[in-house]
């Protein structure tokens, strides 16, 4: 048997070829949501993850690891193999809240995650109880004015979106409220109705079954739009409080240093799920406004929101007890 003597020195070097990697993902993508199954966060993701899957042949399974308002799930992100087989879906409490809040952080919020894209945004409407007799924000403030520190504020814990945002609008209406905090949207509701507290703000799925009913009316959107869920509620802007925005949003990342290639897959998956009709009619019924948009400009939001809340922080002298 005779062998080409070029085969014969091609051998070695074929054996030394290092094996092509395999294509991503090549597994189950994890989905870790920082907060309680059933909460707005949970209920986004998994709206999400079947066109997410579908686009990315594998499938996509949510895990819930809530803790510290956020904090504790991302943390977990944070520290993920960056191979792209693990984001999370964050938030305003743990990626732009928190790090001017609390001393220690078991992360850097701007440089241990790679955005993926911007999901959806969620209005929260500053709302009171409908047996109040306030039916425009310019009343209530006129109370506010009238009682300083009398009204109470509700909020779903310390540090959150609706507890900031509460301490937003008495900057900008030079008002005085009293804060008062529950475990969650769910029991912040329950008081509104209850009339524990005078006024609060929170996600638009939480409040929007009570407003729908009459329990609860809303006043004002703190957002840049009228919600088409509620379409005869005025914006913060409208009636001459501009800077008292409140959106609170949802958003997708990986670890930082994830691959760019595996990033691109993420983020077409994330485009698919955003454009789909089924998911974006799904998403609507939530309360929640689809914002798909590119990497870059989802870093950059985050920097702006970053900035913006840490400025509410030092001004409203806010502190975690």
């Amino acid at each position: 048997m005779r062998f080409h003597r070029r085969a014969v020195l091609a051998l070695p070097a074929l054996a030394a070829a290092p094996a092509l990697a395999a294509p991503f993902p090549d597994r189950p993508v994890r989905l870790i949501v920082p907060f309680a199954t059933g909460g707005p966060s949970d209920i986004i993701a998994r709206l999400l993850v079947p066109r997410m899957s579908a686009e990315l042949g594998q499938p996509v399974v949510v895990e819930a690891r809530p803790g510290a308002g956020g904090v504790t799930g991302l943390d977990a992100v944070a520290k993920a193999p960056p191979d792209g087989h693990v984001i999370g879906m964050g938030s305003a409490g743990g990626l732009v809240i928190s790090p001017s809040l609390q001393p220690a952080m078991p992360y850097d919020a701007a440089r241990d995650f790679a955005p993926i894209s911007l999901a959806v945004i969620v209005h929260e409407p500053l709302t009171v109880p409908a047996a109040q007799p306030w039916r425009s924000v310019e009343a209530l403030v006129a109370a506010a004015k009238a009682r300083p520190g009398e009204l109470n504020y509700g909020s779903t814990g310390p540090g959150g979106m609706p507890h900031l945002a509460g301490e937003l609008l008495q900057l900008a209406a030079g008002i005085r409220l009293t804060h008062v905090p529950y475990k969650g949207g769910a029991p912040l509701a329950l008081a509104l109705v209850a009339r524990e507290v005078e006024l609060g703000f929170a996600d638009l799925p939480i409040l929007l079954p009570h407003v729908r009913v009459g329990a609860l009316r809303a006043l004002a959107i703190g957002g840049k739009a009228r919600d088409p869920l509620l379409p005869e509620v005025p914006t913060m802007a409208e009636i001459g409080l501009p800077s008292v925005m409140t959106d609170n949003w949802h958003g997708l990342l990986a670890p930082a240093g994830t691959p760019p290639e595996a990033l691109a897959r993420l983020h077409r998956a994330a485009t698919a799920a955003l454009t789909d009709a089924e998911v974006l009619r799904l998403l609507r019924e939530q309360g929640a406004v689809p914002a798909g948009n590119q990497p870059a400009d989802f870093a950059a939001f985050l920097g702006e929101e970053r900035a913006r809340w840490a400025a509410v922080i030092r001004q409203a002298g806010v502190k975690l007890e």
